[in-house]
């Protein structure tokens, strides 16, 4: 027998006893990568989870600031609001540029509390603005009761006429704005508590686009505050008024705002029948609060809306992460 053959099958076991054992290796390797992986991706779902919950926290710290402010301001109006202003040179109106939280915790008694959090503070950026919802045609006072209210209609009317957007679609939101009011009638739309909701009633997105920054939608009928309604929405509410003559009414009242309704009324001059205290105002009872948050690793936006009775204000609704960015699209 040849003595290399007795040496061949040892040889062929120590090959696949190495080539087991290499399997082995590369599996475990495999396995303890894939275990790695799945404890890293655990821990930066972690650490984003954590930054989206410190988020909301100062997020709501941002809303209970603009509360103070609107209280504050409500205050400086007296006790009864007897004679209470609102207009865009006031504290509330100036909106909050994006700025580092750090500069706000510097400004602290203690600062900030250790460097980690001095470190992450430097990361963040706080930025928001408050909206007088009043300046806007609210979508609600279409209604009076289960009746469409024609002065209302016709505002809107001309607010779609100086928008260049088509009647037909303020009739198709009309008569399904009426068939909302009606929740026993089959296939009814939802009542829409929101302005991004008023494509449920057959307002295309680009017809919304243009209107986000003259129309609302408030639980109740509201007067128009003429300090802080933009030319287009004077021009809708005051009818018989020129759109050259709105503008010029918003340039007045970049110089002097009206304290009264009678000062406005004034300011009309021919047309001052036309205003009252049920359909213009010179205050405002309902704002949006919109507070942007940017960390390392997200961002969080968002939206509330409150509602001041003299100096107690209540938060109305509250719309936060992706949901609020949805319906930011039509207030920018």
């Amino acid at each position: 027998m040849n003595p290399l053959s007795r040496h061949t099958p040892q040889k062929r076991q120590r090959g696949a006893a190495l080539l087991a054992a290499m399997l082995t290796v590369a599996l475990v390797a495999t396995l303890a990568a894939g275990a790695m992986w799945q404890q890293w991706r655990a821990v930066e779902a972690e650490g984003i989870e954590r930054q989206q919950a410190q988020a909301r926290w100062l997020l709501l710290s941002a809303l209970d600031w603009a509360r103070v402010i609107l209280r504050e301001d409500a205050r400086a109006d007296g006790p009864n609001n007897t004679q209470a202003v609102d207009h865009l040179a006031e504290p509330w109106a100036v909106p909050l540029q994006q700025v580092r939280l750090s500069s706000f915790l510097s400004a602290l008694p203690d600062g900030v509390s250790n460097s980690e959090d001095e470190a992450l503070s430097d990361q963040v950026f706080l930025s928001g603005h408050i909206i007088d919802l009043q300046s806007r045609l609210n979508v609600t006072a279409l209604l009076s009761g289960d009746k469409l209210n024609p002065g209302m209609q016709q505002a809107f009317e001309r607010l779609f006429s100086a928008l260049g957007l088509p009647q037909e679609q303020l009739q198709r939101m009309v008569i399904q704005l009426l068939a909302a009011q009606d929740s026993k009638q089959a296939g009814a739309p939802l009542m829409p508590q929101r302005v991004s909701e008023l494509t449920w009633l057959g307002l295309t997105p680009q017809t919304l686009s243009q209107l986000q920054t003259h129309i609302t939608v408030l639980p109740v009928q509201v007067p128009v505050n003429v300090n802080t309604a933009s030319a287009e929405v004077l021009y809708a509410c005051v009818p018989g008024l020129s759109m050259t003559d709105a503008q010029n009414l918003v340039q007045q009242r970049a110089r002097n705002h009206w304290a009264s309704l009678d000062d406005f009324k004034k300011a009309l001059g021919r047309n001052s029948g036309i205003a009252s205290e049920a359909t213009h105002s010179v205050n405002t009872k309902f704002f949006e609060v919109y507070g942007r948050l940017s960390m390392p690793q997200t961002t969080l936006i968002e939206r509330s809306v409150v509602q001041r009775d003299q100096a107690d204000l209540k938060v109305l609704w509250r719309d936060t992460g992706q949901w609020a960015e949805m319906h930011t699209k039509f207030l920018q």
